[in-house]
Protein backbone atom coordinates (compact mmCIF):
# COMPACT_ATOMS: atom_id res chain seq x y z
CA UNK A 1 0.00 0.00 0.00
CA UNK A 2 1.54 3.27 -1.18
CA UNK A 3 -0.03 6.54 -0.08
CA UNK A 4 0.48 9.50 -2.40
CA UNK A 5 1.18 7.20 -5.33
CA UNK A 6 -0.03 9.76 -7.88
CA UNK A 7 2.59 12.25 -6.76
CA UNK A 8 6.08 12.75 -8.18
CA UNK A 9 7.98 10.35 -5.92
CA UNK A 10 5.02 8.02 -5.39
CA UNK A 11 4.44 7.44 -9.10
CA UNK A 12 8.16 6.78 -9.63
CA UNK A 13 8.05 4.28 -6.78
CA UNK A 14 5.05 2.47 -8.26
CA UNK A 15 6.72 2.22 -11.68
CA UNK A 16 9.88 0.88 -10.05
CA UNK A 17 7.98 -1.81 -8.18
CA UNK A 18 5.92 -2.81 -11.22
CA UNK A 19 9.03 -2.94 -13.42
CA UNK A 20 11.52 -4.57 -11.05
CA UNK A 21 9.63 -6.43 -8.33
CA UNK A 22 6.88 -9.00 -7.95
CA UNK A 23 4.45 -7.38 -5.48
CA UNK A 24 0.97 -6.15 -6.16
CA UNK A 25 0.57 -2.42 -5.51
CA UNK A 26 -2.31 -0.52 -3.97
CA UNK A 27 -2.08 3.21 -4.73
CA UNK A 28 -4.04 5.32 -2.22
CA UNK A 29 -4.19 8.97 -3.23
CA UNK A 30 -6.61 11.83 -2.53
CA UNK A 31 -5.73 13.39 -5.93
CA UNK A 32 -5.02 16.87 -4.61
CA UNK A 33 -3.62 19.68 -6.78
CA UNK A 34 -0.12 18.20 -7.15
CA UNK A 35 -1.25 14.70 -8.10
CA UNK A 36 -0.57 13.58 -11.67
CA UNK A 37 -2.64 10.47 -12.50
CA UNK A 38 -1.35 10.65 -16.07
CA UNK A 39 2.06 9.56 -14.73
CA UNK A 40 0.43 6.17 -14.08
CA UNK A 41 -1.50 5.91 -17.34
CA UNK A 42 -1.76 2.33 -18.57
CA UNK A 43 -1.13 0.69 -15.21
CA UNK A 44 -4.87 0.28 -14.64
CA UNK A 45 -4.76 -2.55 -17.20
CA UNK A 46 -2.41 -4.57 -14.98
CA UNK A 47 -3.80 -7.06 -12.50
CA UNK A 48 -0.97 -6.18 -10.09
CA UNK A 49 -2.01 -2.52 -9.82
CA UNK A 50 -4.95 -1.17 -7.82
CA UNK A 51 -6.05 2.40 -7.16
CA UNK A 52 -8.30 3.82 -4.46
CA UNK A 53 -9.06 7.52 -4.13
CA UNK A 54 -8.93 8.22 -0.39
CA UNK A 55 -7.50 10.68 2.13
CA UNK A 56 -5.05 9.43 4.77
CA UNK A 57 -6.77 11.66 7.32
CA UNK A 58 -9.84 9.40 7.08
CA UNK A 59 -8.90 6.69 9.59
CA UNK A 60 -11.98 4.55 8.99
CA UNK A 61 -11.33 4.55 5.25
CA UNK A 62 -7.71 3.58 5.84
CA UNK A 63 -8.84 0.72 8.07
CA UNK A 64 -11.29 -0.45 5.44
CA UNK A 65 -8.62 -0.45 2.70
CA UNK A 66 -6.13 -2.30 4.87
CA UNK A 67 -8.71 -4.97 5.66
CA UNK A 68 -9.76 -5.24 2.02
CA UNK A 69 -6.32 -5.45 0.39
CA UNK A 70 -4.29 -7.08 3.20
CA UNK A 71 -0.93 -5.41 2.40
CA UNK A 72 2.35 -6.67 3.83
CA UNK A 73 3.70 -3.10 3.95
CA UNK A 74 2.50 0.49 4.06
CA UNK A 75 4.79 3.04 2.37
CA UNK A 76 3.58 6.47 3.42
CA UNK A 77 4.49 9.22 0.96
CA UNK A 78 1.30 11.33 0.93
CA UNK A 79 2.11 14.79 2.26
CA UNK A 80 1.92 18.52 1.70
CA UNK A 81 5.47 19.41 0.66
CA UNK A 82 5.88 22.93 -0.74
CA UNK A 83 7.57 25.31 1.71
CA UNK A 84 6.14 28.49 0.16
CA UNK A 85 2.61 27.12 0.46
CA UNK A 86 3.26 26.19 4.11
CA UNK A 87 4.23 29.79 4.86
CA UNK A 88 1.07 31.13 3.20
CA UNK A 89 -1.25 28.53 4.79
CA UNK A 90 0.28 26.29 7.47
CA UNK A 91 -2.93 24.68 8.74
CA UNK A 92 -3.32 22.16 5.92
CA UNK A 93 0.29 21.07 6.43
CA UNK A 94 -0.37 20.29 10.09
CA UNK A 95 -3.63 18.58 9.17
CA UNK A 96 -2.08 16.31 6.54
CA UNK A 97 1.48 15.84 7.79
CA UNK A 98 0.66 15.38 11.49
CA UNK A 99 -3.01 14.44 11.87
CA UNK A 100 -2.93 12.36 8.69
CA UNK A 101 0.12 10.46 9.92
CA UNK A 102 -1.60 9.74 13.25
CA UNK A 103 -4.71 8.44 11.46
CA UNK A 104 -2.72 6.15 9.19
CA UNK A 105 -0.51 4.93 12.03
CA UNK A 106 -3.49 3.99 14.17
CA UNK A 107 -5.27 2.21 11.33
CA UNK A 108 -2.03 0.37 10.51
CA UNK A 109 -1.44 -0.56 14.14
CA UNK A 110 -4.89 -2.10 14.49
CA UNK A 111 -4.50 -3.95 11.21
CA UNK A 112 -1.00 -5.20 12.12
CA UNK A 113 -2.06 -6.42 15.56
CA UNK A 114 -4.81 -8.51 13.97
CA UNK A 115 -2.49 -10.33 11.57
CA UNK A 116 -1.38 -13.94 12.08
CA UNK A 117 2.01 -14.21 13.81
CA UNK A 118 4.04 -14.92 10.65
CA UNK A 119 2.45 -12.01 8.76
CA UNK A 120 2.89 -9.69 11.74
CA UNK A 121 6.59 -10.48 11.78
CA UNK A 122 7.01 -9.41 8.15
CA UNK A 123 4.79 -6.31 8.12
CA UNK A 124 6.49 -2.89 7.78
CA UNK A 125 5.31 0.74 8.01
CA UNK A 126 7.74 2.91 6.01
CA UNK A 127 7.41 6.67 6.48
CA UNK A 128 9.07 9.09 4.06
CA UNK A 129 10.35 12.38 5.49
CA UNK A 130 12.76 15.17 4.57
CA UNK A 131 16.19 16.61 5.36
CA UNK A 132 14.49 19.86 6.35
CA UNK A 133 13.55 18.46 9.77
CA UNK A 134 17.19 18.97 10.82
CA UNK A 135 17.06 22.69 10.06
CA UNK A 136 19.75 24.89 8.56
CA UNK A 137 23.41 23.88 8.34
CA UNK A 138 26.28 26.31 8.49
CA UNK A 139 28.62 26.40 5.52
CA UNK A 140 31.26 23.73 6.04
CA UNK A 141 29.38 22.05 8.90
CA UNK A 142 29.11 18.27 8.92
CA UNK A 143 25.90 16.92 7.44
CA UNK A 144 23.48 15.46 10.02
CA UNK A 145 23.27 11.72 10.48
CA UNK A 146 20.37 9.67 11.78
CA UNK A 147 21.11 10.59 15.42
CA UNK A 148 21.24 14.37 14.89
CA UNK A 149 18.64 16.53 16.67
CA UNK A 150 15.70 18.08 14.88
CA UNK A 151 15.53 21.88 14.46
CA UNK A 152 12.89 22.63 11.78
CA UNK A 153 12.49 26.23 10.58
CA UNK A 154 9.46 26.33 8.27
CA UNK A 155 5.87 25.24 8.96
CA UNK A 156 6.41 22.49 6.38
CA UNK A 157 9.53 21.16 8.11
CA UNK A 158 7.91 21.40 11.54
CA UNK A 159 4.86 19.45 10.34
CA UNK A 160 7.08 16.72 8.91
CA UNK A 161 9.07 16.60 12.16
CA UNK A 162 5.81 16.17 14.06
CA UNK A 163 4.83 13.25 11.86
CA UNK A 164 8.25 11.67 12.33
CA UNK A 165 7.93 11.85 16.11
CA UNK A 166 4.53 10.14 15.93
CA UNK A 167 5.98 7.34 13.79
CA UNK A 168 8.74 6.74 16.33
CA UNK A 169 6.23 6.90 19.18
CA UNK A 170 4.03 4.20 17.61
CA UNK A 171 7.10 1.98 17.45
CA UNK A 172 8.22 2.69 21.02
CA UNK A 173 4.73 2.41 22.52
CA UNK A 174 3.05 -0.30 20.46
CA UNK A 175 5.96 -2.06 18.77
CA UNK A 176 4.71 -1.17 15.27
CA UNK A 177 7.61 -2.16 12.95
CA UNK A 178 8.37 1.22 11.40
CA UNK A 179 11.09 2.39 9.03
CA UNK A 180 11.74 6.14 8.83
CA UNK A 181 13.50 7.69 5.84
CA UNK A 182 14.69 11.22 5.13
CA UNK A 183 15.88 12.40 1.75
CA UNK A 184 17.45 15.49 0.26
CA UNK A 185 15.87 17.51 -2.59
CA UNK A 186 14.44 15.27 -5.29
CA UNK A 187 14.47 16.07 -9.01
CA UNK A 188 13.76 14.31 -12.27
CA UNK A 189 11.23 13.99 -15.10
CA UNK A 190 7.61 14.74 -14.27
CA UNK A 191 8.00 16.86 -11.15
CA UNK A 192 5.16 19.30 -10.39
CA UNK A 193 5.99 22.77 -11.78
CA UNK A 194 5.93 24.62 -8.45
CA UNK A 195 9.30 23.08 -7.54
CA UNK A 196 12.53 24.90 -8.37
CA UNK A 197 13.90 22.86 -11.29
CA UNK A 198 10.71 22.45 -13.37
CA UNK A 199 9.63 26.02 -12.60
CA UNK A 200 12.92 27.40 -13.92
CA UNK A 201 12.80 25.20 -17.02
CA UNK A 202 9.26 26.24 -17.89
CA UNK A 203 9.74 29.92 -17.08
CA UNK A 204 12.83 29.96 -19.30
CA UNK A 205 10.96 28.32 -22.18
CA UNK A 206 8.22 30.94 -21.80
CA UNK A 207 10.79 33.76 -21.82
CA UNK A 208 9.76 34.81 -18.33
CA UNK A 209 11.91 35.91 -15.42
CA UNK A 210 13.74 33.25 -13.42
CA UNK A 211 13.09 34.41 -9.83
CA UNK A 212 15.84 33.59 -7.35
CA UNK A 213 15.33 34.19 -3.64
CA UNK A 214 17.91 36.56 -2.14
CA UNK A 215 21.45 36.04 -3.39
CA UNK A 216 20.68 32.53 -4.68
CA UNK A 217 23.45 30.96 -2.62
CA UNK A 218 21.13 28.71 -0.62
CA UNK A 219 22.67 25.26 -0.96
CA UNK A 220 20.81 21.97 -1.37
CA UNK A 221 21.82 18.38 -2.02
CA UNK A 222 20.09 16.95 -5.10
CA UNK A 223 18.85 13.36 -5.38
CA UNK A 224 17.41 11.87 -8.56
CA UNK A 225 13.96 10.44 -7.93
CA UNK A 226 14.93 7.06 -9.39
CA UNK A 227 17.78 6.78 -6.91
CA UNK A 228 15.38 7.71 -4.12
CA UNK A 229 12.85 4.98 -4.93
CA UNK A 230 15.62 2.38 -5.24
CA UNK A 231 16.69 3.38 -1.74
CA UNK A 232 13.14 3.10 -0.39
CA UNK A 233 12.81 -0.43 -1.72
CA UNK A 234 16.18 -1.39 -0.30
CA UNK A 235 15.17 -0.05 3.11
CA UNK A 236 11.85 -1.89 2.94
CA UNK A 237 13.68 -5.14 2.21
CA UNK A 238 16.65 -4.89 4.56
CA UNK A 239 16.11 -2.00 6.98
CA UNK A 240 15.85 -2.74 10.69
CA UNK A 241 12.44 -2.01 12.26
CA UNK A 242 12.58 1.05 14.49
CA UNK A 243 15.53 2.57 12.62
CA UNK A 244 15.82 5.63 10.40
CA UNK A 245 17.83 6.07 7.19
CA UNK A 246 19.12 9.21 5.49
CA UNK A 247 19.13 9.21 1.67
CA UNK A 248 21.32 11.74 -0.16
CA UNK A 249 22.44 12.38 -3.70
CA UNK A 250 25.90 13.64 -2.77
CA UNK A 251 25.46 16.63 -5.08
CA UNK A 252 25.35 19.90 -3.13
CA UNK A 253 24.80 22.96 -5.30
CA UNK A 254 23.55 26.49 -4.74
CA UNK A 255 20.19 27.44 -6.23
CA UNK A 256 21.94 29.92 -8.51
CA UNK A 257 24.31 27.26 -9.88
CA UNK A 258 21.37 24.92 -10.50
CA UNK A 259 19.50 27.59 -12.46
CA UNK A 260 22.59 28.49 -14.50
CA UNK A 261 23.11 24.80 -15.30
CA UNK A 262 19.50 24.52 -16.45
CA UNK A 263 19.97 27.55 -18.72
CA UNK A 264 23.00 25.90 -20.30
CA UNK A 265 21.19 22.57 -20.77
CA UNK A 266 18.20 24.32 -22.33
CA UNK A 267 20.45 26.26 -24.66
CA UNK A 268 22.14 23.08 -25.84
CA UNK A 269 18.98 21.00 -26.27
CA UNK A 270 16.52 23.62 -27.52
CA UNK A 271 18.88 25.71 -29.64
CA UNK A 272 18.50 28.77 -27.41
CA UNK A 273 21.09 31.33 -26.37
CA UNK A 274 22.57 30.51 -22.96
CA UNK A 275 23.55 34.12 -22.18
CA UNK A 276 20.03 35.31 -23.00
CA UNK A 277 18.54 32.66 -20.72
CA UNK A 278 20.89 33.56 -17.88
CA UNK A 279 19.89 37.20 -18.34
CA UNK A 280 16.37 36.19 -17.26
CA UNK A 281 17.65 35.44 -13.73
CA UNK A 282 16.04 37.93 -11.36
CA UNK A 283 16.87 38.19 -7.66
CA UNK A 284 13.75 38.71 -5.54
CA UNK A 285 13.15 39.30 -1.83
CA UNK A 286 14.07 36.24 0.18
CA UNK A 287 11.27 34.26 1.82
CA UNK A 288 10.88 34.23 5.62
CA UNK A 289 12.99 31.69 7.50
CA UNK A 290 14.84 30.56 4.38
CA UNK A 291 17.50 28.07 5.51
CA UNK A 292 20.85 28.55 3.81
CA UNK A 293 21.93 24.93 3.53
CA UNK A 294 20.58 21.39 3.80
CA UNK A 295 22.51 18.15 3.45
CA UNK A 296 22.48 14.62 4.84
CA UNK A 297 25.06 12.07 5.92
CA UNK A 298 23.96 8.89 4.09
CA UNK A 299 26.82 6.66 5.27
CA UNK A 300 24.40 4.19 6.87
CA UNK A 301 22.73 3.57 3.50
CA UNK A 302 26.09 2.76 1.96
CA UNK A 303 27.68 0.81 4.79
CA UNK A 304 24.68 -1.16 6.06
CA UNK A 305 22.44 -1.49 3.00
CA UNK A 306 24.91 -1.21 0.11
CA UNK A 307 23.04 1.64 -1.61
CA UNK A 308 24.60 4.51 -3.52
CA UNK A 309 23.09 6.96 -6.02
CA UNK A 310 23.51 6.00 -9.67
CA UNK A 311 22.74 9.37 -11.27
CA UNK A 312 25.25 12.11 -11.92
CA UNK A 313 23.70 15.55 -11.38
CA UNK A 314 24.84 16.95 -14.72
CA UNK A 315 23.40 14.14 -16.80
CA UNK A 316 20.35 13.97 -14.53
CA UNK A 317 19.56 17.64 -15.13
CA UNK A 318 20.06 17.20 -18.88
CA UNK A 319 17.69 14.23 -18.85
CA UNK A 320 15.14 16.26 -16.89
CA UNK A 321 15.31 19.17 -19.34
CA UNK A 322 14.88 16.75 -22.23
CA UNK A 323 11.74 15.30 -20.61
CA UNK A 324 10.06 18.71 -20.30
CA UNK A 325 10.95 19.56 -23.89
CA UNK A 326 9.46 16.26 -25.09
CA UNK A 327 6.33 16.19 -22.91
CA UNK A 328 4.60 19.52 -23.40
CA UNK A 329 1.22 17.79 -23.08
CA UNK A 330 2.06 16.72 -19.52
CA UNK A 331 3.04 20.04 -18.04
CA UNK A 332 1.22 22.66 -20.13
CA UNK A 333 -2.07 22.42 -18.23
CA UNK A 334 -0.24 22.61 -14.88
CA UNK A 335 2.01 25.54 -15.57
CA UNK A 336 1.04 29.17 -15.20
CA UNK A 337 4.08 31.26 -16.20
CA UNK A 338 4.79 33.84 -13.55
CA UNK A 339 7.80 35.98 -12.73
CA UNK A 340 6.97 36.30 -9.01
CA UNK A 341 6.63 32.67 -7.85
Amino acid sequence: MITGGAGFIGSALIHHIIDHRYEQVLNVDALTYASQPEALAGLERLSRYHFERADVRDASRMSQLLAQYQPNAVMHLAAETHVDRSIAGPEVFVDTNVTGVASLLEASRQYWQGLPDDERAHFRFLHVSTDEVYGALAEGAAAPDESSPYAPSSPYAASKAGGDHLVNAWHATYGLPILLTRSTNNYGPGQYPEKLIPLMILNALAGRALPVYGDGRQCRDWLHVEDHVRALCRILDAGQPGESYNIAGGAERSNLVIIQSLCDALAQQAGLDSAALRALISHVTDRPGHDRRYALNARRMRDELGWEPNHNLGTGLAETVEWYLSNVHRWQRLFEPAADR
